[in-house]
């Protein structure tokens, strides 16, 4: 498969295992990035469409045309429960793709949300239903349909690349990309992270300082910083 492949509808995709999925859905993204080596992060300016969003799920991937969201509804179908729709598109549109029909429809399929480099609108009604999503900008603007796109290929998504069957995660603090191979080693490496940081909270809470705790005296000294009355 190729990202540059229009026309196709992938029907079997390999998807993470249930149980890595959903060891993933109990952790941030800040978590699960530096637990998987300070990679796998979209661009920061896929932002949530409304307040306390959040999402985990395997990707249905979707290559859209500008403007148009006809393969929106195509992808649909090929939604499973747990699924999280990943669109990307041909080229940069902030158009309207998605609203609060095509979010019923995906929901009565199973899907977990949608995290678009692109358009979305009807936000009061997403945020009534509570289907989070997560999306490059808010605009009214309406689109056709017309031009094939593809569905369960490699996309690039606000610059970062999501194959069908990888674990998407998204919260306030951005969205997150699981090759799904990796999705059991990098659940058990956040958990790590997550049992260090608790220590680490609680000598924070006791007054201690990230000077001593992280061990920087020593390099700030060697790099001359100087204290002075």
């Amino acid at each position: 498969m190729e990202h540059t492949e229009i026309g196709v509808v992938h029907t079997s995709i390999t998807r993470a295992e249930p149980e890595a999925v959903a060891a993933l859905s109990t952790f941030g993204v800040a978590t699960i990035h530096e637990a998987m080596g300070r990679v796998g992060l979209m661009r920061p300016y896929l932002r949530p469409a409304y307040p306390k969003a959040r999402l985990c799920g395997t990707a249905v991937t979707v290559l859209l045309q500008p403007g148009d969201n006809w393969m929106l509804h195509v992808a649909a179908e090929q939604v499973r429960e747990g699924d999280v729709v990943v669109a990307a598109c041909t080229t940069e549109s902030e158009d309207g793709f998605f609203g609060e029909l095509l979010a019923t429809s995906f929901r009565a399929r199973g899907c977990r949300g949608l995290v678009i480099d692109g358009g979305v609108r009807d936000v009061a009604e997403l945020e009534e239903m509570d289907f989070p999503v997560f999306a490059r900008a808010v605009h009214a603007k309406g689109t056709v349909k017309a031009t094939l796109g593809s569905v369960n290929v490699p996309v690039v998504c606000a610059n970062s690349l999501v194959r069908p069957g990888d674990v998407v995660v998204a919260d306030g603090d951005g969205v997150v990309v699981v090759p799904r191979e990796r999705a059991a080693e990098v659940a058990a490496a956040s958990a790590g992270r997550e049992a260090a940081e608790a220590g680490k909270r609680a000598r924070f809470r006791a007054g201690e300082l990230g000077l001593d705790i992280y061990g920087m005296r020593g390099p700030l000294g060697a790099l001359g910083l100087r204290y002075e009355d």
